[in-house]
């Protein structure tokens, strides 16, 4: 398949609701565990018209309460260069998130984008390797991987997302070839899709089980367009696919993205934003049903800002996540906060623990 099929389909909306600082500031609660180290597994870097997250931003959050030791940077489709062959131009954004990753090393403190996951045309096949290695030298010594995110969906009012692909594009031996390049650059693949096309992924992870797959997003299942008022029967079938998922010991999931309008829940079009207790009854199914499936040891937290800060704090956001890990033992929360994220993305972070002992992944 040549070409990059990836356009620009917002759903009717904004697919993203905006971040409102005057909103956000209603609900305030304090840190919960703030000595948990802590390895934010999925966020993004931009300055959009209107949405602007550079590492102003993030250190922010980052710096709110909780223990953030590092970050893993993933593609926004942002920063892209404005020249030269169209293969190398999303090297421009690896450029900018290791720049970010300089500045915030050069401040001190969390180590904002340790991990880079770029955005290169897999559908080039073999040849997307000059891309590969384009941004392998930008990023510094921190590519981890790379998202080529494959969301479809035939009706338009069910897409949650602003890139629109193919069906079926994980089945195609061109895409299949660009994986090639990943498994020999021993590179992840983050995958973005909605739950279902989950079955899609399944088949990849059969046909590919040298590549190492990171499931985004707890696997996106949505709650909008057809899938409103449906949320029992979306979860049947979504966690039937999490279930098979999780027979593939090549696949790792990130735990959140949940608070994204596409979920269904609302959060956003309420007159005050929601706290972490009520974040965490809502999630908890979901949270659950992965950690059961994967266990702790493939399961890591992430907060998708700034797109789920349309919907809540980053302090609300650790703290669902917190109450959510509280039942299970010292070795599992720091497998979900911190050990996953540190393995899947070879991080190689080793951090004191609030006992004073040194452990990493």
């Amino acid at each position: 398949m040549a070409g990059d099929p990836h356009q620009d389909a917002p759903p009717p909306g904004d697919p993203h609701p905006g971040v409102r600082p005057e909103w956000l500031a209603q609900t305030r609660e304090a840190v919960l565990d703030p000595g948990l180290p802590i390895i934010d597994a999925h966020h993004h870097l931009w300055s959009k018209p209107g949405d602007r997250y550079t590492v102003d931003e993030m250190l922010s959050d980052a710096t709110s309460g909780h223990r953030i030791v590092a970050t893993v940077f993933v593609e926004g489709n942002t920063a892209y260069r404005t020249d030269g062959p169209e293969a190398l131009r999303p090297v421009g954004e690896t450029e900018m998130a290791a720049a970010a990753a300089e500045e915030a090393e050069a401040r001190g403190g969390c180590r904002v984008a340790a991990g880079i996951v770029a955005r290169a045309d897999l559908t080039l096949g073999t040849a997307v390797a000059p891309a590969l290695d384009a941004h392998s030298g930008a990023a510094g010594g921190r590519l981890r991987g790379v998202r080529y995110s494959t969301p479809w969906h035939a009706d338009p009012v069910a897409r949650g997302s602003s890139r629109l692909t193919p069906a079926g594009l994980l089945y195609d031996p061109g895409f299949r070839d660009g994986l090639g390049e990943l498994v020999r650059r021993d590179l992840t693949f983050d995958a973005w899709m909605y739950h279902a096309q989950l079955g899609d992924l399944i088949d990849l992870a059969h046909a590919m089980p040298d590549l190492k797959i990171v499931l985004d997003h707890a696997g996106g299942p949505l709650g909008i367009g057809p899938y409103a008022g449906r949320r029992e029967e979306v979860f049947v079938d979504w966690s039937h696919w999490i279930s098979r998922l999780a027979r593939f010991e090549n696949i790792d999931v990130k735990l959140g993205g949940l608070a994204m309008r596409l979920t269904g829940f609302g959060f956003h079009d309420r007159p005050e934003p929601p706290g972490s207790q009520e974040l965490a009854a809502a999630w908890k199914p979901y949270i659950e049903t992965c950690i059961d499936a994967f266990g702790p040891e493939r399961c890591m937290f992430e907060s998708n800002f700034p797109v789920d800060k349309g919907s809540a704090s980053y302090v609300a956001v650790w703290n669902a996540f917190k109450r959510l890990a509280e039942p299970y033992d010292p070795d599992e929360r720091h497998a979900l906060f911190f050990a996953t994220a540190n393995r899947a993305y070879s991080l190689k972070i080793a951090e004191s623990t609030p006992t004073g002992l040194e452990r990493s992944a």
